[in-house]
């Protein structure tokens, strides 16, 4: 059996003592490296390129970007991480950053040995009274992101709308940004798709609720016709 290289960082001595005992009775698992704080994380992953980091969240420095440099200069390194939060936006955080395994340190030891052996091979683990919901989040983020992405409006959509709201018609939307009403005709169509609305009224709607900061200041008191 191929054996696996493990590297720990956790800034609590009974957890490592722990965790390296656990390790030590499996037959094909290695510890290489130990570290207390996040930029330990970058530094082990640079100096040996473990298969499998176990990585606690709550070290000190910014364990999240540790993670996503440490995949950088260790491309094949694979990461746990190892922690009491049981909040659905850090495991989302987690995942985002890099990390393929997200294990609660309320586990039973086999679990914690069995994500490692999950990532190791290139799954994703989380512990499983806990990956329904992180499941369920990871949709509607990812959900949210494309619909968002979608959504942006270019430099021309957002000074289509700009006009728009001060109530131009298609004609002098065109005078205004020397195309053809042909062109702001096209522009309108797409809008109303990427939007997802109907008519002139909704497209500015939508827009505003985009946040956009080109429309900062303008309202709807006056809606365009």
């Amino acid at each position: 059996m191929e054996r696996s290289s493990i590297a720990l960082v956790d800034d609590h001595p009974l957890m490592i003592d722990a965790i390296t005992n656990l390790i030590s009775r499996s037959t094909n698992l290695d510890i290489v490296a130990i570290g207390t704080k996040a930029s330990d994380v970058i530094d082990i992953a640079a100096a040996h390129k473990p298969s499998v980091f176990v990585v606690d969240l709550s070290l000190t420095g910014d364990v999240y970007d540790a993670i996503s440099k440490a995949i950088k200069v260790s491309p094949e390194t694979q990461i746990v991480a190892f922690t009491a939060s049981t909040t659905v936006d850090t495991a989302i955080r987690a995942l985002d950053a890099g990390a393929k395994g997200y294990v609660l340190k309320g586990s039973s030891a086999d679990e914690l040995i069995t994500a490692i052996a999950c990532v190791a091979r290139g799954e994703t683990y989380i512990t499983q009274s806990f990956a329904s919901r992180v499941i369920t989040a990871l949709r509607d983020a990812s959900f949210r992101r494309k619909a968002a992405e979608a959504a942006k409006l270019s430099i021309r959509e957002n000074q289509i709308v700009r006009l728009l709201l001060r109530g131009k018609t298609n004609r002098e939307i065109a005078t205004a940004l020397k195309i053809s009403e042909k062109t702001v005709k096209h522009y309108m169509t797409v809008l109303m798709q990427k939007l997802q609305v109907r008519n002139r009224i909704e497209v500015v709607l939508a827009a505003q609720k985009l946040g956009s900061p080109e429309l900062a200041g303008f309202h709807t008191s006056h809606p365009p016709h």
